[in-house]
């Protein structure tokens, strides 16, 4: 049971609220610069340096890679350092890497700079976001972890922009600093005043880890749960085809509408992401994580068809903006079916593993869409495959073996 069980988790006066919006900072910065903004990166370092695509863009599946690799270990470093030391390990590295873009000389520097970039996911990413909310809310668990996360797409909207006009009017190198200067800024007093356990929740409870070897033990019983399984599978294959649209969007629809209105499409996605997680974060807390999961897939499958069948442009971006409704969502739910199943022992571990396998899964959904699009000549395939894949991942996201368990049952042994 959690340290905010007994309090009035709806008051504005309630210390959790604080702490989501020092949670909303951390995902707007790390998403903007460490997701969103790697498009930028990829422009201005070929156009200063000369360097070719498949480099940058090769740093990137490298710095994707080794982010799911070190997620897994969250636990274990709530346990060994605090939340506060994870998080400002975290904002000291997002700080160093995007300082780096902003003043590297040599190819060796971006592997660096994108290494330092995953250190900065592990310390301010989902699963840390994820896991303190965790411990702060209970009954409007869901709307907490709805606004924090929209500052993951805000950071999109937001900071891609600036980017791209700070580099146009002082240049690449003074954009980088200017806005890691801003982000320390920022985030720093956030996170040293807000962020914390609630005062009666022990780290062993919040962070769901009570030293090296019971984080393991909680691993090894989450790989063999079919329960963990059930939840982990779906959410990585309904992300690989999400990935794999969101990436050959703009390609797709530019020979429809034009490349202005395809721009405009990605704008109105983005946009209905933060209206999606607004809206479901307004009553998910009343609903079955796993029925609200498997809705929002067989939503975003619809909108794929219908986005086939069509070239009307209005109906074109209608279907950009009913995809968009669910795209945020989909970081959404694991956390809450992870703390209805599986609880709050195993928390960080299970986020974690979780984490890191869809990760590394739908790391490859660009790279399988565009191969399908290859084979077949058009993205008709490619996009129907999607379709396949939302559907399968409802299925499987619908099943409940071992309902009954316990939920110690998946928790490290005494």
């Amino acid at each position: 049971m959690i340290a905010a069980t007994g309090v009035d988790e709806s008051s504005l006066h309630y210390r959790g609220w604080r702490v989501v919006l020092a949670c909303f900072l951390m995902a707007f910065f790390m998403f903007g610069f460490g997701l969103y903004g790697q498009g930028v990166y990829l422009a201005e370092l070929q156009r200063a340096h000369g360097w070719p695509g498949t480099l940058v863009s090769g740093t990137s599946t490298f710095s994707f890679l080794l982010t799911s690799i070190l997620v897994i270990f969250t636990d274990d470093l709530l346990a060994r350092i605090g939340l506060r030391a994870l998080i400002l390990c975290g904002l000291t590295a997002l700080g160093a890497s995007t300082a780096l873009l902003g003043l590297m000389q040599a190819p060796w520097q971006l592997y660096l700079a994108y290494a330092l970039m995953s250190v900065g996911w592990t310390g301010m990413g989902t699963v840390v976001i994820a896991t303190v909310l965790n411990s702060w809310f209970e009954r409007r668990r869901g709307l907490a972890l709805s606004l924090a996360f929209n500052g993951a797409t805000c950071g999109g909207i937001v900071l891609v922009p600036v980017l791209l006009a700070l580099s146009g009017s002082i240049g690449f190198r003074s954009a980088m600093l200017g806005a890691t200067v801003v982000m320390v800024v920022l985030v720093l007093p956030v996170v040293v005043v807000f962020t914390g356990w609630p005062v009666d929740t022990s780290l062993k409870s919040a962070a769901g880890a009570s030293g090296g070897n019971d984080a393991r033990h909680s691993r090894r019983a989450l790989l063999t749960n079919a329960q963990f399984w059930t939840m982990v599978l779906p959410i990585a294959i309904a992300l690989l085809a999400q990935m794999g649209f969101i990436i050959h969007q703009v390609t797709f629809l530019e020979p429809l509408i034009g490349r202005a209105s395809a721009g405009l499409a990605v704008t109105i996605m983005a946009a209905m992401a933060v209206v999606g997680r607004l809206s479901l974060g307004l009553f998910v807390d009343r609903l079955d994580p796993r029925l609200a999961c498997a809705a929002s897939m067989t939503s975003q499958a619809a909108a794929l068809l219908v986005l086939l069948q069509s070239q009307s442009p209005s109906v074109l971006l209608a279907c950009c903006a009913a995809y968009g409704f669910s795209i945020g969502n989909m970081i959404t739910f694991p956390p809450l079916i992870i703390q209805r199943e599986i609880g709050s022992t195993a928390f960080a571990a299970a986020m974690g593993l979780g984490t890191s396998i869809s990760g590394i899964v739908s790391a490859f959904g660009p790279g399988i869409v565009g191969l399908v699009r290859s084979v077949s000549g058009d993205y008709t395939m490619a996009f129907a495959m999607c379709v396949v894949l939302d559907i399968v991942a409802a299925g499987v996201v619908l099943w409940r073996p071992g309902r009954g368990t316990e939920k110690r049952n998946l928790s490290p042994s005494p």
